[in-house]
Formats: C-alpha cells, sequence, structure tokens
C-alpha cells in the first residue's frame, strides 16, 4: 500500500470565519494555525500547503488568563544599538488589537517560505466587519476538525 501525499494543484481551499470574542489568545491561534496548515484534512501533507484561508474577526475582544494581560512581554528589536523595544499584552492590544494574535499565530507555523506561504491566508481584524463575504467564509466549528 502506498502513502498519499497531497500535490499542490489538488487542494481545494474554503474560507473559514473564527470570532475571537470571549476566546483565549493560545486555544484560538492553536485552531487558525491547525486550519492554515491543513492538518484538519484528511490529505495532510506535511511539506504542501493544504490549508485553508482563515479569517478572524473580534481580535480587539480576545482574553489571555491570570496576570499575563501585564505580564507577557513582547520583545522587538530595531536593528540599532540600543534598539530594543519591550511592550506588555495589554500595551501591545492598545496598539494595534490584531498583532498579538499574528505573533501568536505566527510562531506555531514552520518558519520557512511554506510558513510564510500558510501566513498569508490569514486575515485578522480588530472588528466585526470583514471585507470577504463574496468568498463565502464558513463559520468555524470544532465538529468539523473530526
Amino acid at each position: 500500500m502506498k502513502t498519499y501525499s497531497a500535490k499542490p494543484l489538488e487542494v481545494e481551499r474554503k474560507w473559514y470565519l473564527l470570532d475571537a470574542e470571549g476566546q483565549t489568545l493560545g486555544k484560538l491561534a492553536v485552531t487558525a494555525a491547525n486550519i492554515l496548515r491543513g492538518k484538519n484534512k484528511p490529505q495532510y501533507t506535511p511539506h504542501v500547503d493544504t490549508g485553508d484561508f482563515v479569517i478572524i474577526i473580534n481580535a480587539a475582544k480576545i482574553t489571555v488568563s491570570g496576570k499575563k494581560e501585564t505580564d507577557k512581554k513582547y520583545y522587538h528589536h530595531t536593528g540599532f544599538p540600543g534598539g530594543l523595544k519591550i511592550a506588555s499584552f495589554k500595551e501591545l492590544m492598545e496598539k494595534d488589537a490584531t498583532l498579538a494574535l499574528e505573533k501568536a499565530i505566527k510562531g506555531m507555523l514552520p518558519h520557512n517560505t511554506l510558513g510564510q506561504e500558510q501566513f498569508n491566508k490569514l486575515k485578522i481584524y480588530a472588528g466585526s466587519e470583514h471585507p470577504h463575504a463574496a468568498q463565502k467564509p464558513v463559520v468555524y466549528t470544532e465538529t468539523e476538525a473530526k
């Protein structure tokens, strides 16, 4: 019996809609990363982009547990001497509500060109409106993954 390997031209892509309101940052990021990689499909192949498009709305209403809102730190270096920038989760959410979710999901994807292609299929919006109604996104539920 041969092992099935998906071909890039055989992959059918769907659009999924995830609502971040009241959800935890990590759990939502895992769900989104699995959809982007295609791990929710039976034809998942690690070296082929078999994933779907993901639209996340209400990113500004995401939560974290415990004291992470003040204690969780995000680091960024400008590349210049003394250019280390540190921001807490709360400060990052005030600056741009989508950045924390983007960083969490990007860290769960492969760190190569395949991961970059998968990350480009992610669309995050702070509010409840999104411009992708023409793609007819399906509201994602955990039962679809099984």
